[in-house]
């Protein structure tokens, strides 16, 4: 769709509905009334206030803890907590709420797949292949289960400018891989990969994919069923929802088959002294007791979303990453990673000749302006690049111009002030 096609999207409305883009910098050494500049989104987004208020409802209303008890408060918050996994799974286009597993975020959700999937299935000589953008959570536990199962994890590689590249895959991609683990967008390049291939030629060797979705949950869709995706991750608190939750969405025939990945109250039907019998799914991967307040909430945020629409989200966020690109690309001696716009999302990942990317940071923040410094759970990619950090500035559906005015402003100031 093209930007003239999109629908538009109320960005001054928006805003109004996140309190903390509205309030001034209280404390610090900002100067007195001056509004946050948030570009840090893709490691939290900000909170709207139907989010906000949905937890402080549960908390004020009707809290109990989930599946326990028949008294009103009990049974109000299992009501609340399927209406929220129904509204997931619509959000994915699940086939059952049976296939929605909350977490406590993505990491958790990942862990689950390789632990409980990988645990019980990979063998000595089977491969599992990720690519060199994915964050930490999508290498790690990639790289634990695989030393523990005597299997191989292989790596595809990434072009100059920052896409997969794809001429390897066939060389990768073989009937030894049994997963594929890959992000469906890169938390420091934008690169919004092509999913629906990846998953197609995964299934055509015989291998399952595991989509890292924590960074385009926010941003655009995700069919989980047209796709024909295994396994999917993503986080509350980068969908404009609560920190502490997380989903984990898997095929049932792929749940049904796995071992549960944590053991104790609520994901067994009957324990014996000898062994015990595994509750229905999604209980089964649900021990203990859930983000109850942070799980129902979720519900709000991605129904906050759905009202806005991904195609004016979408339209939105491509039009401020162009201009943010041309205006960042103008400051000399300033070079921004990732591909061309047309290939990735809405972050401008960067680098200034001679300055410190946590130097940079710290003096963009007393202009007002959150940016995220560092590795960004990235150091492969990062070798890859042949740096050691960089500066992130990540957009979201709040954002205007105007901020990305104050950032090149806040840039200027930055250097002058560091160059002397």
């Amino acid at each position: 769709m093209s930007d003239s096609a999109a629908p538009l999207l109320d960005v001054a409305a928006v805003r109004r509905d996140f309190p903390i883009l509205n309030r001034p910098f209280e404390q610090g050494r900002h100067r007195k009334g001056t509004l946050p500049v948030f570009l840090d989104s893709a490691a939290s987004a900000q909170k709207p206030q139907c989010v906000i208020d949905r937890e402080r409802d549960v908390e004020e209303r009707y809290f109990a803890n989930a599946y326990r008890g028949v008294y009103w408060f009990g049974a109000k918050v299992d009501e609340e907590l399927e209406a929220s996994r129904d509204a997931v799974r619509r959000f994915l286009n699940a086939d059952s709420v049976d296939e929605i597993v909350f977490t406590s975020g993505t990491t958790m959700s990942l862990n689950l797949v390789a632990r409980a999937w990988g645990g019980k299935f990979l063998q000595p000589g089977d491969e599992v292949l990720i690519t060199e953008m994915e964050h930490h959570a999508n290498i790690v536990p990639w790289q634990l289960i695989c030393a523990e199962r005597g299997a191989t994890l292989r790596w595809l590689p990434i072009t100059d400018d920052g896409r997969l590249d794809l001429e390897c895959l066939d060389e990768l991609l073989t009937a030894r891989t049994k997963l594929f683990a890959v992000a469906a967008m890169s938390n420091v390049l934008g690169t919004v990969n092509p999913i629906d291939e990846l998953a197609r030629r995964a299934h055509d060797v015989g291998a399952l994919i595991c989509v890292d979705a924590a960074q385009s949950a926010p941003h655009g869709p995700l069919d989980v069923q047209c796709s024909g995706l295994d396994f999917v991750a993503f986080s509350g608190h980068k969908v404009f929802g609560p920190t502490g939750v997380g989903v984990c969405y898997g095929r049932r025939e792929l749940f049904d088959a796995m071992n549960p990945f944590l053991g104790g109250g609520h994901m067994i039907r009957r324990v014996f002294k000898n062994h015990s019998e595994w509750a229905e799914l999604p209980a089964k991967f649900e021990a203990g007791t859930l983000p109850i307040v942070q799980a129902i909430a979720l519900q709000s945020a991605v129904e906050y979303v759905e009202r806005l629409g991904h195609d004016a989200i979408a339209a939105h966020e491509q039009q401020l990453l162009r201009y943010a690109t041309e205006q960042l690309t103008s400051v000399p001696g300033l070079t921004v990673y990732g591909p061309a716009i047309e290939h990735k999302g809405a972050i401008c990942s960067f680098t200034i000749d001679g300055v410190s990317a946590e130097d940079l940071a710290n003096l963009l923040d007393i202009k007002g302006v959150c940016v995220r410094h560092g590795h960004h759970c990235t150091m492969p990619l990062h070798d890859r690049l042949g740096i050691s950090a960089s500066v992130r500035a990540s957009f979201s559906l709040y954002n205007t111009r105007e901020d990305v005015n104050r950032l090149v402003d806040a840039i200027q100031f930055a250097l002058e002030r560091l160059r002397g």
